[in-house]
């Protein structure tokens, strides 16, 4: 047995790309998404800024700040990991955002911001907000909504009570109306505030003709840089609107699209101390986007999966690797932002900042050993482009549970066909233990997060829900038929065909509004399962020991695991690695 084992679970773990069926060689140079190209840049920041270099902006009279050259190094790590100039340049700005470095500092001559340094230094052209999509949440709109909105009210006087045409020559562009009652009293209060509220508003609107749920965060940030592209940035305000020194236009106008968009006051990294006022956020991500340049879709879905290392960042539109839902590999970010802080603030303890990680698994992800699987499948695959201290932190923290799980696994596999069990029957049954956990797990998550008594069920997972091909009645993501039963404080919710009926009727209107929340609920415990190729031991695995036994030729092993786990082969791809893995463990066997 030990043998058998030993080559099973070396096999299954010498590659990065045998455990997963997501594709994740593109991933190094960018293809589909910059997740790998993010956390590749938030290894060199953290160390950077480890060793001491200044990371803040300021407004000294220097051509070149200490920043700048963290920055320099992230980028062109970002650029080798497959980001183009405007990508590179958004994910540097918002990791050393996140890492704290001040979003701007200057006066006109020394004038620095975080979003135009980074542009300048990627070498990215100068676009606009209204040139920036939104990140694709299965479709996407863009900034233009916002822009189109502001100049529609500038155009009608509704952004200000001032009409500029009437001013006198030598007035307007001077310090007695930017530094005085005209200009931070009046005028710039009022284009923020009603600039900013305009602006999210439409970008909520936006999403929602296209068939979207609006992400408020998303539209807050947007609405808020579209106002900021006519604002003066570096202006005053008020000191009865906010404090000397501290708050500035950019504030108020942060503060006015969070408010639109209904986020809280205060948001927080997950797992640290950093805590963060929403105006000031909003305002700040304002500033930067507002100098970005044109970063693509998937720049932007690296955007977004940075900020999902914010609390509670799912309910908010802001990301998707923040749980509970494990989300496709190419999502994977939220863990290494929180690592990069936590490393900063402990001045490089890699075990406690990997404490805190496999803490937030444990308690806010609906299956936290395949999220910590695939944490530790993501950095090892980030360590092709950059090795450093945050892939450290990340594979430090899930190494321990990848092992256990693999072993456990092919212990348990050798165990079943010893005694004679087939192998589909081996792969099935790791697959149905894995549901019945996700069930388990879910409810009591859900339960503690929303105050409601809440319990899942499925009743039905199969693919070919209204389509006859072939492809979709083996691969069930594609075209998924699922059943589930949804109870809410002890109230059935029988839902049939959650994809291709219940899901477009509730859209529709066409069931009354206490269906949402079960239907909600079953759609986010569904795509656990329905994302499950994101780590697929309980497919290789089982293959391997039975190849490594001799009970199956490794051609077959792979096929026969694949069609036993009806989960985990949702998508195609664990049939081709787990004959991968099951070739290479006869070979380990042979040498052994």
């Amino acid at each position: 047995m030990e043998k058998e084992v030993m080559a099973a679970v070396m096999a299954a773990t010498a590659e990065p790309d045998y455990v997963t069926n997501d594709r994740l060689e593109a991933l190094v140079k960018g293809h589909g998404m910059l997740n790998l190209a993010t956390i590749a840049a938030a290894n060199v920041i953290t160390e950077e800024i480890l060793k001491g270099l200044d990371y803040k902006l300021s407004d000294a009279s220097v051509s070149e700040l200490p920043v700048e050259d963290i920055m320099k190094k992230a980028i062109a790590t970002a650029k080798l990991g497959g980001a183009d100039s405007a990508n590179a340049a958004l994910i540097v700005a918002s990791l050393m955002y996140m890492a704290g470095t001040n979003a701007r500092a200057g006066v006109p001559a020394g004038n620095r911001k975080i979003g135009a340094l980074a542009r300048m230094i990627a070498g990215a052209d100068r676009a606009g907000v209204a040139a920036i999509p939104t990140p694709k949440l299965s479709n996407r709109v863009s900034g233009f909504a916002a822009v189109k909105a502001i100049y529609e009210a500038m155009e009608n006087g509704k952004l200000t009570s001032i009409v500029g045409k009437k001013l006198p020559p030598f007035l307007a562009g001077g310090a007695i109306y930017g530094h005085n009652v005209l200009g931070e009293d009046i005028v710039f209060p009022e284009i923020a505030t009603n600039g900013a509220k305009i602006a999210t508003e439409a970008m909520m609107n936006a999403y929602s003709g296209a068939g979207l749920l609006p992400s408020p965060f998303i539209s807050a940030v947007l609405g808020a840089a579209a106002t900021m592209e006519i604002l003066h940035s570096d202006g005053f305000i008020d000191e009865k609107l906010g404090e000397f020194f501290v708050d500035t236009t950019s504030y108020l106008a942060g503060k006015s699209a969070a408010e639109t968009a209904g986020l809280p006051e205060k948001m927080k990294i997950r797992g640290t101390d950093r805590e963060f006022d929403t105006a000031h956020l909003i305002g700040d991500l304002a500033l930067l986007f507002k100098d970005i340049g044109a970063p693509t879709v998937v720049g932007m879905m690296s955007f977004n999966e940075i900020m999902a290392a914010l609390d509670n960042a799912i309910f908010y539109g802001a990301g998707f690797s923040g749980g509970p839902v494990n989300p496709p590999l190419g999502h994977v970010t939220c863990d290494a932002v929180v690592a990069m802080c936590l490393l900063i603030d402990n001045k490089g303890d890699i075990e406690a900042a990997a404490e805190v990680i496999r803490k937030l698994k444990q308690d806010q992800w609906f299956d936290p050993e395949m999220a910590t699987i695939s944490i530790n499948t993501v950095a090892r695959k980030t360590e092709q482009i950059k090795r450093g201290l945050v892939t450290d932190t990340l594979i430090f923290a899930s190494e321990p549970t990848r092992t256990a799980g693999i072993s456990k696994r092919a212990e348990r596999a050798y165990q079943m066909l010893k005694e004679g069990k087939p192998l589909e029957e081996v792969s099935k049954t790791f697959d149905a233990e894995r549901q019945a956990f996700v069930e388990k797990k879910a409810s009591e998550l859900l339960t503690a997060v929303m105050g409601k008594k809440i319990e899942v069920k499925f009743l039905k997972l199969a693919g070919a829900a209204r389509r006859h091909h072939p492809f979709v009645k083996q691969y069930w993501g594609f075209d998924s038929d699922i059943d589930m039963e949804v109870k809410v404080d002890g109230k059935p919710y029988k839902i049939e065909g959650l994809s291709h009926k219940a899901s477009p009727a509730i859209a529709r209107g066409e069931l009354s509004e206490d269906w949402a929340l079960p239907i909600g609920i079953a759609a986010g415990v569904a795509q656990e399962l329905q994302y499950s190729g994101h780590t697929i031991i309980n497919v290789t695995v089982p293959a391997a020991v039975a190849a490594a036994m001799g009970k199956y030729n490794w051609k077959d092993a792979g096929k026969l695991a694949e069609n036993g786990a009806y989960i985990t082969g949702a998508i195609p791809g664990a049939k081709d690695a787990a004959r991968k893995v099951a070739k290479l463990a006869v070979e380990i066997m042979k040498a052994m």
